[in-house]
């Protein structure tokens, strides 16, 4: 292999953007890294060349371990995306830069300058100034002198990112005739799938600094394994359904299944994944060739040159969660994207308010995740109540689910693990049990970093209850789950939000928890605006409305509740009405990842003794206590901010 990575591991300020990445590239391969921004895929390309440390792992090119080499040692060519030219050189003397330090002869330098020159598509130019040059040109001279002194590995970060779409289609095809002509094995990393999908003789797709998946293009467009890579590469629509021997069900319809069903084993919950282009379109259902899914309404049409897209809005299907496209927050409906030859529109004509009938061609499905539990437990009561709580959940859920043990040492550690692992049972797809050998923290942490986690269950004594909380939230980007003391299953879950994006995550994840525990909901908001009551109250009332329509769609049973007066007082109140057995808050998140509970939270959570609390943390929050009041949280913190 030319370069095979061993466990790359990359942390700033203690959290990983690269983490465990491991990979083998073949001789000659043109690798395309593809993801999202922030996604950790240049900080591995900059760990190869030696351009940024490596807290753990290591890097070998063609057989040689270079992991504490210097840059300049590993025998790699870079090329930036801003070109990082010598502006007072002539595009020769660029070229000839890295043959000139290497004190290679006249002669020599010339030869090889003409040659990348021709190979690239600039022979004559030699003599101009970068300034004379368009960007494509600039990025050209840039290739040739990362190519000049014969790498053995060529790495390219984003490289046409700066430049308009005709100049990067020109350059993609140059990069890939020089790199096929020379044969030189190269990583071009980019966050544009279609550059991907055209050079790529093989690609990686990453996200929050895993590496997810590995394969051809068409191995990951048209098969995917994973929610991400199916809905990152290109459009795609995704929903929820039932696998068995004979195919895949969404609710009472069913289809033939392309991937082999038997792989996927008994019934079960499983992501069934069409693309657009897998959308059949006709005025009927007996003119459909394949089977129907029902008849929708066009929503958009979209000319796109050589195709038409559309946007369809289709009934909501009984039992079947819509995972893409979005489901818009208070839609009773499932969205579905579609595509079509310029032949085909012109044979059958749509436009917005057409309610036509759909087929699907194809279908793959991929193994639901489902949720992914950390119960924290020791031999205390609180610890015994969330490990009783958590399995329940787990097994309700059919969750993969760790048991993390914590607080006790050596034998009594090892088989307070093994009654837990008795006490949950089998019939799980995943339960792991892990012996906390560092502070609690850190062992979270740890475990989240391996493998990430949905939800951490913790009991949570009197006494550092806060502290605990504090703790679990700041190990990771999980929800957590407090439990005060033994606890029946919930079956009435209070849900405190207010109008904007933090609460609509609220509700979703414990719609989603809602589900397996067969609960209804409540969903309750507080007005605490004295100026304008009314129109808080209609706010109000119009985003629980939709939170019933989202919950609806999960098959949760929810109805509303608006109150006025103190956040937390009125929230107390509620609890102790005994209509409720789990209270669902949100998390206030300040600066980063420092996580602190604070305001009504804070007060809610150390008061509590006798029910459960979920805290569900927010990807919108931003800056201490007023990011509260910004976003729309204010039915937890407002009291405390005023």
């Amino acid at each position: 292999m030319s370069i095979v990575l061993e466990q790359l591991t990359k942390r700033y300020e203690g959290h990983p953007v690269v983490n465990q990445v491991s990979l083998e590239i073949a001789n000659g391969e043109l690798f395309v890294l593809l993801g999202p921004s922030g996604s950790g895929k240049s900080t591995v390309l900059r760990m190869i060349a030696g351009l940024t440390g490596i807290d753990q792992g290591r890097v070998l090119l063609h057989g040689r371990d270079v992991t504490e080499m210097l840059p300049q040692q590993r025998d790699t060519g870079f090329v930036f995306q801003n070109y990082a030219l010598f502006r007072h050189m002539s595009v020769g003397d660029n070229v000839e830069f890295a043959l000139r330090i290497r004190k290679a002869s006249a002669v020599e330098r010339r030869q090889r300058r003409d040659t990348l020159l021709e190979l690239v598509g600039l022979a004559g130019l030699g003599k101009r100034m970068p300034h004379q040059l368009s960007g494509g040109q600039q990025q050209r001279v840039a290739l040739a002198r990362a190519l000049a002194h014969s790498p053995a590995v060529l790495l390219l970060d984003e490289p046409f990112g700066a430049l308009d779409a005709k100049i990067r289609i020109e350059l993609r095809r140059t990069l890939k005739e020089v790199q096929r002509e020379i044969g030189m094995t190269t990583i071009f990393v980019t966050h544009d799938q279609e550059e991907a999908f055209e050079l790529a003789d093989r690609m990686g797709v990453m996200n929050a600094g895993r590496l997810l998946e590995v394969g051809p293009p068409e191995e990951l467009y048209q098969r995917p394994q994973t929610e991400f890579v199916a809905t990152f590469l290109g459009m795609a629509n995704l929903l929820v359904g039932q696998c068995t021997a004979d195919g895949v069900h969404l609710g009472d319809l069913h289809f033939p299944l392309a991937t082999e069903a038997a792989q996927m084993g008994d019934a079960q919950r499983v992501q069934v994944l069409f693309r657009p282009e897998d959308v059949a379109l006709a005025p009927a259902a007996t003119d459909l060739q394949d089977p129907p899914l029902g008849q929708a309404e066009v929503e958009q049409t979209t000319f796109v040159g050589s195709v038409e897209r559309l946007r369809l809005r289709l009934p909501a299907l009984p039992g079947v969660q819509a995972i893409a496209p979005a489901v818009p927050f208070g839609s009773d409906s499932i969205l579905i994207d579609a595509m079509r030859s310029q032949d085909q529109a012109r044979r059958f004509p749509l436009r917005m308010g057409d309610r036509p009938w759909l087929g699907i061609h194809a279908l793959h499905a991929l193994t639901h995740p489902g949720l992914r539990l950390l119960i924290l437990s020791n031999d205390s009561p609180t610890g015994q109540a969330a490990l009783a709580l958590g399995g329940q959940l787990a097994r309700l859920a059919h969750a993969r689910t760790t048991i993390l043990g914590y607080g006790l040492r050596g034998e009594a550690l090892a088989q307070h693990l093994h009654k837990g692992k008795e006490q949950i049972g089998s019939g799980l797809p995943v339960l792991e049990t892990l012996a906390a050998n560092e502070p609690l923290e850190r062992a979270i942490a740890h475990e989240v970093e391996r493998q990430p986690t949905n939800l951490v269950i913790a009991g949570a004594p009197v006494e550092g209850r806060v502290e605990l909380a504090e703790q679990c939230l700041q190990a990771g980007e999980h929800h957590l789950l407090l439990v005060p003391s033994a606890q029946p299953t919930p079956t009435r879950i209070l849900i405190c939000v207010s109008s904007g994006e933090p609460g609509k995550e609220d509700v979703r994840f414990t719609g989603r928890l809602a589900r397996h525990l067969g609960a209804e909901v409540t969903l309750m908001s507080v007005i605490t605006d004295t100026r304008n009551p009314d129109q808080a109250k209609q706010r109000a009332e119009r985003f629980l409305e939709a939170g019933v329509r989202t919950l609806g769609l999960l098959g949760v049973q929810a109805h509303t509740l608006v109150r006025s007066g103190a956040v937390r007082d009125t929230i107390t109140a509620e609890m102790a009405s005994g209509n409720h057995d789990l209270l669902v808050l949100g998390a206030p998140l300040s600066e980063g990842n420092d996580t602190t509970v604070v305001g009504v939270v804070e007060q809610l959570v150390r008061g509590t003794t006798t029910y459960p609390i979920l805290i569900v943390r927010s990807r919108y929050a931003t800056a201490g206590a007023p990011w509260i009041a910004a976003n729309g949280r204010v039915s937890l913190a407002e009291e405390v901010i005023r």
